[in-house]
């Protein structure tokens, strides 16, 4: 059977050009397929850069709202990173085992077929993807307005004109070259990472010049109740994610089997202990009070401690979310990228730029559909669908680590890992679709339907035999991939093309 939604890859959709273009690419050596431009640090420093976005700079309160103690916090952002630290190594053990681009989708796709991994990747295109990162450049666009309007709210035009100009640029930056991408993703993660070590060095000076007060009694009317205390350990966990950033991208690492271990080896540790001390550092200064209503926490510390020097800390958050929005444009194109080329998305997606090696049509369609969230007036509100789906398919992926130890026992696994990492991550995984079920019915149930509804999708453009397909889905695909070949001058990557006998043989 063709690969599905594949019409237009053919001879006869190959303008002479682009046919002239390939020969010529046929008589040298090099191959048409993403460079591996991603060494170790460029990997320390996506992995870095996710997970530490605007949160520790602007709401830490979420875990000391439900944990009502410092003490209590300091032991739940402890336990967040340590079960965040069992699920980065069990992605050590799929991405160094399972040599593919696309994180959880391609390991769902391995483990537990098409529907479940076209699942999958539906709600990232709808949902989550999108959502995220429009809710990131606002974030960043409302940051680098702040000091125009100190005293009042920015303007609604200007904050989303700035967060469109923010997606375009750093889309632009990742078309262009892989290297322009992982160079800003460098340089903005280290200005957010000395930002924090300034943030550090205040608290420990404090607590130097004996200024304690606030940790005499750290556990006192510290949370008991179980509800309340998985609640601060779930806003905990949601701050940690994003260490599966370096997964989607595998396929452009340099020695993966290598840098990909030591990258979430670093960087794990990394970010654990500038979270605890960060957050220490915000205990000593402020007040229960004030960290608990204050909208920026950062800001407030700046306030307090800084001086004239306070201007530093709302530029500083905004490169954050700079940093944080290109390491998530980076993953998700890598994403539609991959799934396009797995035939779950149309072809066009899974072309490359011939000259430069960018997937420019996933980035280009990726920016697109972030450009529309942005269109919707309380984006913040979409989060709150995709939280029971994220959980859900991060412990599917982990579930299929399991599954693959059985029925591919003798699968070459560089990194093996005991069984009882992915075994407590996936109980823990159950505990985090729950307690969004529990504490945000309404809400979770849209996401499952939001997901649900990819099953038509599934069924017309997966399922189907091609020449049982729409006509005019049909036609849509192979006009649509004719135009973006000559537009973007692109073309299918080698693999893509090696998989097309694979594909004839099996029919």
């Amino acid at each position: 059977m063709p690969a599905p939604w594949q019409i237009c890859c053919d001879k006869k959709s190959r303008t002479k050009n682009a046919k002239a273009e390939m020969d010529n690419m046929a008589e040298t050596s090099e191959k048409m397929q993403m460079k591996k431009e991603i060494t170790l640090l460029n990997g320390v420093s996506l992995i870095v850069g996710n997970m530490i976005g605007s949160g520790i700079f602007v709401s830490p309160r979420g875990v000391l709202m439900y944990s009502a103690s410092y003490g209590l916090s300091l032991v739940i952002w402890a336990l967040g990173g340590i079960f965040s630290l069992f699920g980065a190594l069990c992605y050590v053990e799929l991405g160094t085992s399972i040599l593919k681009s696309g994180g959880s989708y391609a390991y769902i796709l391995e483990a537990f077929g098409a529907f479940v991994a076209f699942i999958r990747l539906w709600s990232s295109l709808l949902i989550i993807e999108p959502t995220t990162q429009a809710v990131i450049a606002i974030t960043f666009a409302n940051y680098i307005v702040q000091p125009i309007f100190p005293h009042c709210e920015p303007p609604y035009d200007a904050v989303r004109l700035i967060a469109a100009a923010c997606i375009c640029s750093l889309t632009f930056i990742n078309c262009v070259n892989v290297k322009w991408g992982t160079r800003v993703q460098d340089i903005f993660t280290y200005a957010k990472v000395m930002a924090l070590i300034l943030v550090i060095s205040v608290g420990l000076y404090k607590i130097g010049k004996g200024e304690t007060e606030n940790l005499r009694a750290p556990f006192e009317g510290s949370a008991t109740s179980p509800g309340m205390i998985a609640l601060a350990l779930y806003s905990a966990l949601f701050s940690y994610s994003g260490w599966d950033t370096l997964n989607y991208v595998t396929e452009e690492m340099q020695n993966p089997e290598r840098n990909l271990p030591l990258s979430i080896a670093i960087s794990m540790p990394i970010v654990a202990i500038i979270y605890l001390l960060t957050n220490i550092a915000y205990y000593v200064v402020l007040d229960m009070s004030a960290l608990l209503t204050s909208d920026a926490v950062a800001v407030t510390f700046g306030g307090e401690t800084l001086s004239h020097a306070k201007w530093i800390i709302p530029i500083v958050v905004a490169m954050s979310c700079y940093s944080g929005l290109n390491s998530s444009i980076i993953a998700a194109s890598r994403l539609f990228y991959v799934g396009a080329r797995e035939g779950h998305l149309p072809v066009s997606l899974s072309l490359i730029h011939i000259k430069r090696f960018t997937p420019v049509p996933a980035l280009l369609f990726n920016g697109l559909m972030t450009l529309l969230y942005l269109l919707v007036e309380d984006v913040f509100l979409l989060i709150n669908y995709y939280c029971f789906n994220y959980w859900l398919f991060v412990g599917l992926s982990i579930a299929g680590l399991i599954y693959l130890r059985y029925t591919q026992p003798h699968r070459p696994r560089p990194v093996k890992l005991s069984l009882f990492f992915p075994i407590v991550y996936c109980l823990c995984s159950l505990f985090l679709v729950i307690v969004p079920l529990y504490s945000d019915t309404i809400n979770s149930l849209i996401g499952v339907g939001i997901a649900l509804s990819g099953i038509p999708a599934y069924y017309l453009g997966v399922h189907l035999p091609a020449e049982k397909r729409p006509k005019c889905l049909l036609w849509l695909s192979a006009t649509t991939t004719k135009y973006v070949q000559m537009l973007f001058y692109c073309a299918l990557s080698d693999l893509d093309i090696d998989m097309e006998p694979t594909a004839a043989k099996s029919k």
